[in-house]
């Protein structure tokens, strides 16, 4: 049993666990609920207290930026009084200078033109003097282009106020007695078997062993013939003048065909039809005369050779391997020598088109200079300043200012 106490009269109570327990319970939470509202009366309280610091430091903080923001205020005002006096006086300076370089570009327009006026008098001078150099440039290059066009047709031979074998025989001439001056050169007047050839060219050593011999035929006819014969029509005649007076080899002079790219090409060898014949155009007249030349020097001895060996009745089958080799060694410079002649024609025909293309130039350079001076003369000074607005806004207050 416990014993309780009454607070208020002093009475005593028996009381036993379960009533005991029950009262202590009772006890406990009240003093909890007492202790909870204390507990949360002081945390009210503290709220409040923090929540009025709160609005002191913010009213404190609103009014020193408003005193801030004031006084930044009045700075700008004042910034803005200066800078409104400073602007004026801008104005006004601006407005100065303003007047000064409109007189000073009102001179400068009247410079400009005077200079354009002097400038489209040179300008027609100078496209004029332009047009007669280039009128004289232009001729000189036709001219030109002409003669190579000539050279190629013809091949370099001069023809004017001669026939073939004349030309021919004066080329020979030219170098008769520093090349040629123990050959014997000259026209076939033999005509016994009922033809002969034009020319026929032998050359013996100091022994009088001959070394070369050429039968030449020279052809020519005008552009105006009717019929046109080849060159293939006289190799057959050729061949027997060439055997009847014993010569060694065969050569057609010609200027048949003369478009033909087969016999523009060089020394043309038809040897395949008649042997040791060649056509050639005329100015291969001496470089052939000098191939066959210089190749038959290299076989004088294999001759001298010849003609002991015959005298002596000896074998001459190593002659016929010497002679075999130098054949080989003379168609070799025959095909070098071909080539350089391709080579000379291929120069031609180049020259030819790079003359053409400067011919083109020339006349496409006069017409850019025509449409230069049309712009020269179409040009005027509101043109030049045309896409400035500054310029044009002068060019108007200067016409305003002559009306007034």
């Amino acid at each position: 049993m416990h014993e309780i106490k009454c607070p208020k009269c002093g009475e005593v109570f028996a009381v036993d666990e379960t009533g005991y327990a029950a009262i202590v319970s009772q006890v406990r939470d009240e003093q909890f609920r007492t202790e909870l509202c204390e507990r949360e009366q002081q945390l009210e309280r503290q709220k409040e207290q923090e929540i009025h610091l709160l609005k002191t430091q913010a009213q404190a903080e609103q009014m020193k930026n408003a005193a801030d923001l004031q006084q930044q205020i009045d700075r700008l005002k004042s910034q803005l009084a200066a800078s409104a006096q400073t602007q004026q006086l801008a104005v006004t300076q601006a407005t100065l200078s303003a007047q000064e370089q409109l007189h000073a570009k009102e001179k400068d327009i009247l410079e400009l033109q005077n200079k354009l006026t002097v400038q489209a008098a040179d300008s027609r001078l100078q496209l004029q003097a332009l047009k007669d150099r280039y009128s004289v440039e232009l001729k000189s290059k036709d001219e030109t282009i002409e003669f190579y066009k000539d050279l190629k047709s013809r091949l370099s031979t001069k023809m004017v106020g001669e026939t073939l074998e004349q030309h021919c025989e004066i080329e020979f001439n030219k170098l008769r007695s520093a090349v040629f001056s123990k050959a014997q050169f000259g026209k076939d007047n033999d005509s016994s078997s009922g033809s002969k050839g034009d020319y026929i060219y032998k050359e013996s050593t100091d022994e009088g062993v001959e070394f070369l011999s050429i039968m030449f035929e020279m052809k020519n006819e005008q552009d105006t013939t009717a019929t046109k014969h080849k060159n293939e029509d006289f190799l057959k005649e050729l061949d027997k003048d060439r055997n009847e007076k014993k010569c060694e080899y065969a050569v057609l002079v010609s200027l048949l065909e003369k478009d033909s790219e087969l016999y523009n090409t060089g020394i043309v060898d038809v040897s395949y039809k008649y042997p040791k014949m060649y056509v050639i155009r005329p100015q291969f007249f001496i470089p052939m005369i000098t191939l066959l030349r210089n190749a038959a020097l290299n076989s004088v001895e294999f001759r001298k050779q010849v003609a002991e060996y015959k005298n002596q009745h000896i074998d001459i089958s190593n002659f016929e391997n010497d002679l075999n080799d130098f054949k080989n060694r003379f168609g070799r410079n025959y095909t070098l020598a071909s080539e350089r002649f391709q080579d000379a024609i291929k120069r031609i025909d180049e020259s030819i088109e790079k003359l053409t293309k400067v011919k083109e130039a020339l006349l496409s350079s006069e017409n850019n200079l025509r449409l230069a001076n049309d712009k020269a003369q179409d040009l005027t000074v509101k043109k030049l300043t045309r896409k400035n607005p500054t310029m044009a806004q002068k060019f108007a207050e200067l016409a305003q200012s002559k009306e007034e």
